[in-house]
């Protein structure tokens, strides 16, 4: 059976399909209450680091380059604990990844979907 990983914009109204609703951005979205984001977890320690986010600035010219360091570090020490609880609650349960991220296809939460799903 295929993993039911999807991905959205954490503003975005609620669905009963979500599954589990985890942000996966380091910084709190913008003009959101925590109550209205309805999570079922704020993974903040599986975002690119902080380096990496002001970096890439959501510039799609650079997303490739993006995605290569991105997957570099959730192998590394400081994203393997986040990485693993990620995994175990893909492996278990449907999982909707959150972000504040206007550009959906070129966000942090793109590239976790395809590196769950196994894709590249």
């Amino acid at each position: 059976m295929a993993k039911q990983i999807a991905y959205r914009r954490v503003y975005e109204e609620t669905e009963p399909q979500d599954g589990k609703r985890v942000l996966v951005d380091r910084v709190w979205p913008r003009g959101m209450r925590k109550d209205d984001a309805h999570l079922d977890e704020w993974l903040r320690d599986i975002a690119p680091s902080t380096e990496l986010r002001k970096w890439y600035g959501h510039e799609p010219s650079r997303f490739t380059e993006f995605r290569r360091r991105y997957l570099a570090e959730l192998r590394d020490a400081g994203h393997r604990e986040a990485a693993g609880h990620l995994r175990a609650l893909a492996a278990h349960d449907k999982l909707l990844l959150l972000t504040a991220t206007k550009d959906l296809d070129h966000s942090q939460a793109a590239v976790l979907a395809e590196w769950l799903t196994g894709k590249k």
